[in-house]
């Protein structure tokens, strides 16, 4: 069969109407300067829009090939042109003064054995050990294997050999999950005098209580559920591959059931989610991102661009509060963060501004985003592209230091160090942008831009902003807002693999959820046992103990003291 050879999509071309050279230029000097002024112009609309499409190219590439951290590839190629030039170096013949340099060195080695720099040594690929701390904390079963009673006379004198000892080995064995059938019995009494005697209130009959269920008269015990919403939310597991997991365990569960079981998974646990969202509403910097969760729109048959929100907590509120919202307006984060006072760590999303001018909000920005504007149009200007990385490089470098301290302290570190650099580099900026030649198109301009357009956002961390006069208040500003958007991949993960949800309902079901195990995962809590346990205690915990079941609260509660 003969092979259609593929064709990519045309691109529609933006670049201004072609200029037509005339066969014989023109004598007159002001025509010829606006014949030259055009030509001028379309040269550099074309190679503004080949810069752009080489840029956007190379980020593609980098998406689907090279790694996520933000390098430049600068680097990468030096180091692979020193390769070369080492190899070059081995192959070139040695004249007669490079064998007495040799000669030289080698003489003045044997002189101080001590090398300049500790030897690595590489471990080979051998066996691992398994063992530590968690290989002593798993459940022992014990396999005993014994003589037959035939082999234990000794061929010698006939008489019955003595035990003299024993040799034990370990093995790690996996267990598959399993379904188990519990039956819950409740005893009931009755006073026989009465009913014998006619007693006018009956026999006086009573019946044991039962621990209050998650779902009444369901077939779902906690363990169950709690598995359910961690494999889903923790683990990203669609339903329709749990539904083939139970499946191959001996029960099928219908994945619309499971669905039906998270909603009210979900309604049950709303109490301690709007706790974790007043808690967080409390903290000194709270850091929001968001991301695309696409809702099957009803009638239509096809998904409509819903959102999902994060809002992570300081360490004095740490909670990572998920919400869900049909929109990207700014009407969401506006109702989440209405009566918030603190800072604000975020991208340069515009929706922002409003909420931070409405509610006298301190905006603070994010550097990793302005790194990544400069190392993606690296190929466009590679100078400026190192140099601004390489300032960036250090100004996380002074954080890498300030980590241990408190925020006191590390805000005097930042003023005294990092804002000189951040006065240093603005200068570069503007220099960069008047006097570099950029022409405004430039991709290399529009990095440049971005980080003039949001400096005072960019400068809070280090005291430059509203919030200079106080070093607490901002040594504890991050420098960046890559906790959210770690949490962020949670969701787009989830969504890689279930694609949608169904309804408005359920993207508030999976915001909730997602909540407690996002949260879980913050402080290293196993999700499946804490959801067994919230689900067991939740229905009789009354409102006023309700934080005793935090994720935080119930790590300290439940871990063992320190020995």
């Amino acid at each position: 069969m003969r092979n259609t050879p593929r064709t990519s999509p045309r691109v529609p071309s933006r670049v201004p109407p072609r200029v037509r050279v005339p066969a014989h230029l023109p004598d007159d000097p002001a025509a010829l300067k606006g014949l030259i002024a055009r030509l001028t112009e379309r040269t550099d609309a074309l190679e503004m829009r080949s810069l752009r499409l080489e840029m956007e190219l190379l980020r593609y590439k980098k998406w689907v090939y090279g790694p996520r951290a933000d390098t430049l590839a600068t680097l990468n190629d030096v180091n692979q042109m020193l390769l070369g030039f080492g190899e070059e170096l081995d192959t070139r013949p040695l004249t007669t003064d490079d064998a007495a340099e040799i000669a030289a060195a080698d003489k003045d080695a044997s002189k101080d054995p001590t090398p300049p720099h500790p030897r690595r040594v590489r471990r080979g690929q051998g066996r691992r050990n398994l063992g530590g701390s968690a290989f002593d904390n798993l459940p022992i079963t014990r396999c005993v294997y014994d003589l037959p009673e035939t082999d234990k006379p000794c061929p010698c004198c006939g008489k019955m050999r003595e035990k003299i000892g024993e040799e034990s080995s370990w093995q790690i064995e996996f267990v598959p999950g399993h379904f188990e059938r519990l039956e819950h019995v409740r005893f009931k009494y009755g006073c026989t005098h009465c009913e014998q005697n006619a007693s006018p209130d009956g026999p006086q009959i009573v019946r044991a209580d039962r621990p209050i269920g998650m779902v009444d008269k369901g077939l779902a015990g906690p363990g169950l559920l709690a598995f359910v919403a961690a494999s889903k939310f923790s683990d990203y597991l669609p339903l329709y591959r749990l539904e083939d997991i139970f499946q191959r365990s001996g029960f099928a569960i219908a994945r619309s059931t499971m669905s039906v079981w998270c909603r009210d998974m979900a309604q049950m646990v709303k109490p301690l989610y709007d706790l974790m969202v007043r808690r967080v509403l409390e903290s000194g910097v709270i850091g929001t991102d968001d991301t695309i969760m696409p809702m099957l729109a009803p009638g239509e048959g096809k998904a409509k661009k819903a959102r999902m929100w994060v809002y992570v907590g300081d360490d004095e509120h740490p909670y990572n509060i998920f919400d869900f919202t049909l929109s990207r307006s700014r009407d969401g984060p506006a109702g989440f963060l209405k009566g918030y006072k603190g800072t604000l760590l975020a991208d340069a999303y515009g929706g922002y501004d409003g909420i931070v001018v409405g509610n006298d909000l301190v905006r603070a920005g994010c550097w990793a985003h302005a790194r990544r504007k400069f190392v993606d149009a690296q190929v466009t200007h590679p100078a400026i592209a190192a140099e601004a990385v390489g300032i960036i490089k250090t100004l996380y470098a002074i954080e890498d230091r300030g980590k241990p301290m408190d925020a006191a302290s590390r805000g005097e570190l930042r003023r005294a160090e990092s804002a000189p650099i951040l006065a240093a580099l603005k200068d570069k900026l503007f220099a960069w942008r008047d006097r570099g030649g950029l022409l405004p198109k430039h991709p290399m301009a529009g990095a440049i831009g971005y980080t003039l357009n949001q400096w005072e956002e960019l400068g809070v961390f280090a005291g430059l902003g509203p919030a200079a006069s106080d070093s607490a208040t901002f040594g504890a500003v991050p420098i960046d807002n890559n906790a959210s958007e770690r949490e962020m991949k949670r969701i787009v993960l989830n969504r890689k693999n279930s694609l949608f949800v169904g309804h408005e309902r359920g993207g508030t079901t999976a915001a909730t959820l997602s909540t407690l195990t996002s949260t879980c995962r913050r402080h290293d809590i196993d999700p499946q046992r804490y959801l067994t346990q919230l689900l067991i205690n939740l229905p009789a915990t009354p409102v006023s103990q309700l934080d005793r079941w935090l994720p935080d609260e119930w790590k300290r509660r439940d871990s063992p003291p320190p020995a």
